[in-house]
């Protein structure tokens, strides 16, 4: 079996994906992990209810990497009142601008006056190359920027995401403020694909890191260990059969 590179060995930035307080700060500590992303979704998973209270706290402490927190607004004036006061925040925030509201009007405005003024972008949810231009034609060049390609979600569609990510590499390549990400992997070999394509940087949720565990097992191992898991739990429940 061919050897498979560890994590920590890998060109990829990884970032955890997660609005769990208790898990983003072990997570931190971890030098594998470079950064943090959010969004309105998980946080609502993690019963986040405050939403200030709750960024506050993480950044009081997870100081020195970077971490995305995103507007929750459909209304670009409110957006923007939104990404001004998040970045106020604290100098490691990216403020998460989507790539179009819920009426499919696009954000490039939005995107180009919030940079010009210096503050931090990830730009998310994007889907397509002509996004990936028009955002990054909206940028300023001078200040740091993420733009996020939902691969994963592309995927899900029954479409490769790689020949995307590639070409999205090609078009950002020239800019080291700006970073690709891949976005919503769904599995752990994602984040090998996500290398092999150029990203920058890969969300990933603590459910797929927990099977890091598994790099480089020998596959044969692998297949006692799940036999032994199906008859384990078997045991468990205490099945029996009767004529």
């Amino acid at each position: 079996m061919t050897k498979v590179k560890k994590l920590d060995e890998l060109n990829i930035e990884i970032f955890a994906d997660g609005a769990e307080k208790a898990s983003m700060i072990a997570l931190a500590k971890d030098p594998l992990i470079k950064g943090f992303t959010t969004n309105p979704t998980l946080m609502r998973k993690a019963g986040v209810t405050d939403y200030a209270g709750f960024a506050k706290e993480i950044l009081a402490e997870i100081k020195d990497k970077p971490i995305s927190f995103e507007v929750f607004s459909d209304d670009f004036d409110e957006m923007e009142r939104q990404a001004r006061l998040i970045a106020s925040w604290a100098e490691n925030i990216y403020v998460k601008i989507p790539i179009t509201n819920t009426k499919k009007e696009p954000s490039y405005n939005l995107i180009k006056k919030l940079s010009q003024d210096g503050i931090k972008l990830n730009v998310t949810a994007i889907f397509s190359i002509t996004q990936v231009k028009n955002t990054k034609k909206a940028l300023n060049a001078d200040v740091p920027a993420i733009i996020s390609v939902f691969a994963g979600r592309i995927a899900d569609t029954g479409t490769d995401p790689i020949p995307l990510m590639k070409e999205a590499k090609a078009l950002v390549v020239g800019n080291p403020n700006f970073k690709l990400l891949w976005a919503s992997p769904r599995e752990l070999l994602n984040i090998y694909h996500a290398e092999e394509a150029g990203s920058d940087i890969i969300t990933v949720t603590e459910d797929v890191l927990k099977k890091a565990e598994n790099i480089g097992l020998d596959h044969e191992e692998f297949s006692l260990q799940t036999v032994k898991m199906f008859y384990d739990d078997g045991q468990k429940v205490g099945y029996m059969l009767y004529e």
